[in-house]
């Protein structure tokens, strides 16, 4: 039986409209729904596509008293999200065809809402078995491996006959690191604002430079992750106008935060790449030129995060803060419902490849999230659905809150409580 959301509002163009919704699709759409339907009254709240997180760590398997895919997901759709595409540096890593389908046995088992995965790369012989079972992307961290080893990746990627996969790339020279950090460390010091030193944009930059020079001498498609600097920012448009295929993510952290945060909220700010200072950092006159944001969740445990500065390990939790945040910022006129379908609904859906997602259209997956624009909030971790009780945006207000979260027609979240629902790989 078909069912309808009635008098849901559109955005940007503040019409009012019922949807259709049947065997968990988008079917149709009409100024008033049919009086005998089984019928939902949104009563004029605004409606978006299903939110795509495209970086998303959810630690499953091996690292799961971080987080796993049922808690992962549960806060995923507090924080109005339908679909999450999970990074491999987990335990195994997903670097192999075996770990790779251990990780989908384990997601199709306990995740509430649909998923994807990006594979890692330790030996490039294993690239075109896991190709075969569809990743997002291969993710390399250029933080994390030799250059010769990331152009054998390139190469090795080149070689596939069929469609090629993306690249997903963290831009951070490990060279370079390696010297900064060695001379901070030497000096002795640790409070936590002096770990953007130990990173500094440099490493980025040069980083960056280096995989848009891979993608042109390889021709091949590379997405950038966490960009956290107007200089890289620069690079990707310059590139792009040269005809290089590369897309750009940010995240709300780098967006919205400045490096005084690690200052504020030592390690619970530390993530990789740095928060920026204002002179370096992203904001929001760059939103035009960024592809994507995503959150780059990334959880840990309080007792981690409490170590030393050089000790504690990097990452932000973000999924249940996001939405909110951004929301926010369009009450604060800094950004549009455009801008916010664009960068977390429609491009991921077209950058990854979704065919069925970040759209509200017919035929499309009926992924929706219903948000409340005057509802006002305070961020608190300690009510987060995430196993990571911490945020640098702790104490944050906010107006503007998801309310309803929709899977394929399926009600997952509503005011808060978690519903049942059963997620689907995102290929299937």
């Amino acid at each position: 039986m078909d069912f309808w959301l009635k008098d849901c509002k559109i955005v940007p163009e503040n019409i009012e409209i019922s949807i259709c919704i049947e065997d968990g699709k988008i079917r149709s759409f009409k100024k008033i729904a049919p009086r005998r339907a089984e019928i939902m009254n949104m009563k004029g709240s605004v409606i978006l596509p299903g939110l795509i997180d495209a970086h998303v760590h959810l630690r499953d398997p091996g690292l799961t008293y971080k987080e796993d895919f049922r808690t992962g997901t549960s806060a995923a759709v507090v924080g109005g999200f339908t679909t999450i595409l999970d990074m491999p540096n987990t335990i195994p890593p997903t670097n192999t065809r075996r770990a790779f389908l251990e990780k989908l046995k384990i997601a199709r088992k306990k995740s509430l809402i649909d998923f994807g995965f990006h594979a890692g790369v330790d030996n490039t012989i294993h690239i075109k078995k896991i190709n075969d079972l569809r990743p997002v992307s291969f993710k390399v961290y250029m933080d994390l491996v030799e250059e010769d080893f990331l152009t054998d990746i390139f190469k090795s990627i080149s070689k596939i006959d069929d469609d090629k996969p993306l690249i997903s790339l963290h831009c951070e020279d490990k060279k370079l690191i390696k010297n900064y950090t060695e001379k901070e460390k030497r000096k002795g010091r640790f409070n936590p604002e002096i770990y953007a030193n130990a990173r500094p944009p440099l490493t980025e930059a040069t980083a960056v430079s280096n995989a848009l020079s891979l993608a042109r001498d390889y021709g091949l498609n590379i997405h950038i992750c966490h960009v956290s600097t107007k200089e890289s920012i620069n690079l990707i448009k310059k590139a792009k106008k040269s005809n290089i295929n590369v897309t750009s993510e940010i995240t709300p952290h780098h967006l919205l935060l400045n490096l005084s945060y690690l200052k504020k909220c030592g390690n619970f700010a530390k993530t990789n790449p740095p928060l920026r200072d204002n002179e370096n950092k992203i904001d929001m006159s760059y939103l035009s030129n960024i592809d994507i944001i995503g959150t780059d969740h990334a959880p840990h445990t309080v007792t981690e995060k409490e170590k030393n500065i050089w000790d504690a390990p990097p990452g932000i939790p973000n999924l249940e803060t996001t939405l909110p945040l951004l929301l926010t910022e369009i009450n604060r006129h800094n950004m549009t419902f455009t801008d916010l379908k664009r960068l977390i609904c429609e491009n991921p859906a077209k950058i990854f490849n979704l065919k069925n997602k970040g759209f509200i259209k017919e035929g499309k997956d009926a992924d929706i999230v219903i948000v409340n624009m005057k509802k006002e909030g305070l961020i608190n971790p300690d009510d987060f659905k995430s196993k990571a009780k911490y945020s640098p945006f702790k104490g944050f207000k906010t107006k503007g809150m998801p309310i309803m979260t929709m899977v394929r027609g399926e009600i997952v979240m509503e005011e808060g409580e978690i519903l049942k629902n059963q997620g689907k790989f995102v290929y299937d």
